[in-house]
């Protein structure tokens, strides 16, 4: 007799993604109408996102109004809501394993996204966007960069964009650096090596697509928190986009590829006892669980896996073992801080807000929920005002009080916040990277 809920911590299985069966259209759709009929039963995650209403709709105007009543080439408009933000599996399913029901939403949306990608059927936009290194290109060349800016900034230029490539118009975009965090990247100091019985004692820097290209400044905030706090580091020798972007749209062989590139030189340090530290919660997440779950057999996978961390959860464990300083100078106000989705699925703790409310005089509203932006979903054309609406609670909430500052470990999910609350006729308040609000507090 199956028992109702699950009151075990939810367990994830490896992807088998290298099964013919992965593929198999007709195995995908059997499984894909078990799950719905599941959901469709239970409605929780109605709230999540858009994936979930948009099943509820299709089975409540079918003839049957129940899954059965579904047209099959309709369950792809489900897979297409989802940004695999993972909060359904992690706060609100009661069937995922060890449940009997063996319920993994996100990961069965990837396996469809991944059958859609091998049949050719992504469209060139989404895969021009998951190129984060191609991209890159575009940062590091002062007359380039300007010149792209410059394009993504103008309303003629956007509107071309949006007609081209379905890019929307009215979507924060990145602008580029005109130099490269990894190419500016401050040496270290010659400090000792100190390990606490938490953390290493050294660390190497994983920089992320977004902060070599895009915001350099997160880095160069990282590096001199951990220089204050005299904690050697250094750069990872090579790296690559993390893979992330192109999980995102199915493109599984796309992110062996990136990981062929990425294992080989952090395990390299894993195994020379380096923490490994990334700024970007997704790219943190892409090394702590996807790559290890696509690649369960791996030993090196693994290892990177251990020696991973989120800045803020190898502070806050610097400080358990005594080591790290709290000599702040600077309060930092009232700040609204929200914990992206990737952060919450590693399952750490809110360990950014521990670091943060250590800081005099310092108040923080704290507000856990997803932004809506989730990586390239938010500035595409069909989806850009669905990710406002998602957001909306989020923006209402981070303007309470009217804050000093806005943060999120996520600077996507940041910008995204900041444009919404500014929509909404919110009161502005100065958008910041939690690294770079530390910074700012050390007076450093």
């Amino acid at each position: 007799m199956s028992r109702e809920g699950n009151l075990e911590a939810p367990t994830r299985h490896p992807l088998d993604w290298l099964s013919e069966d992965f593929y198999n259209e007709d195995s995908l759709n059997t499984e894909l109408e078990r799950v719905y009929d599941i959901c469709h039963g239970c409605r929780r995650c109605v709230s999540l996102c858009a994936s979930f209403p948009t099943l509820f709709d299709l089975v409540d105007e079918s003839e049957t109004m129940e899954v059965d009543g579904v047209d099959k080439k309709d369950y792809m408009k489900v897979v297409d809501q989802c940004y695999l933000c993972d909060l359904c599996y992690m706060t609100k399913c009661p069937y995922t394993p060890p449940h009997e029901w063996n319920l993994d939403f996100p990961h069965l949306m990837l396996r469809a996204k991944a059958v859609k990608y091998k049949k050719g059927e992504v469209l060139a936009r989404d895969k021009f966007l998951s190129d984060t290194d191609g991209l890159g290109m575009f940062a590091g060349i002062p007359i380039v960069t300007q010149a792209v800016n410059a394009v993504n900034k103008a309303a003629i230029t956007r509107g071309v964009l949006e007609n081209v490539l379905g890019v929307d118009k009215k979507a924060w975009l990145p602008e580029f650096a005109t130099t490269k965090f990894r190419s500016s990247a401050k040496r270290s100091a010659s400090h000792a090596v100190k390990d606490g019985k938490n953390t290493p004692g050294k660390v190497a820097i994983y920089s992320t697509c977004y902060v070599n290209y895009n915001e350099p400044g997160i880095g160069h905030d990282l590096l001199a928190i951990l220089d204050h706090n005299e904690i050697p580091y250094v750069m990872v020798e090579k790296e690559a986009c993390c893979g992330m972007p192109k999980l995102e749209q199915g493109d599984l062989q796309g992110v062996a590829e990136k990981k062929a590139i990425n294992i080989p030189h952090l395990v390299k340090l894993a195994k020379e006892g380096y923490a490994i530290l990334t700024a970007i919660p997704s790219c943190t997440l892409m090394y702590k669980q996807e790559l290890p779950l696509m690649f369960p057999d791996c030993a090196d996978t693994q290892l990177v896996k251990e020696a991973m961390w989120d800045p803020f959860e190898y502070f806050v464990a610097r400080n358990r073992d005594g080591l790290l300083k709290t000599d702040f100078k600077e309060s930092l106000g009232h700040v609204s801080y929200h914990i992206p989705c990737h952060s919450r699925v590693q399952n750490v703790g809110r360990k950014t807000a521990d670091m943060l409310q250590l800081v005099p005089d310092t108040k923080l509203n704290v507000v856990e929920r997803c932004s809506g932006h989730a990586g390239t979903y938010g500035v595409k054309k069909e989806y850009h005002a669905m990710s406002m609406k998602i957001g909306k609670p989020v923006f209402k909430a981070m303007a309470n009080d009217e804050p000093d500052y806005i943060s999120s470990d996520c600077q996507l999910a940041g910008h995204h916040i900041a444009q919404g609350m500014e929509e909404g006729g919110m009161k502005k308040a100065e958008m910041a990277h939690p690294l770079s609000l530390l910074r700012k507090a050390y007076a450093i």
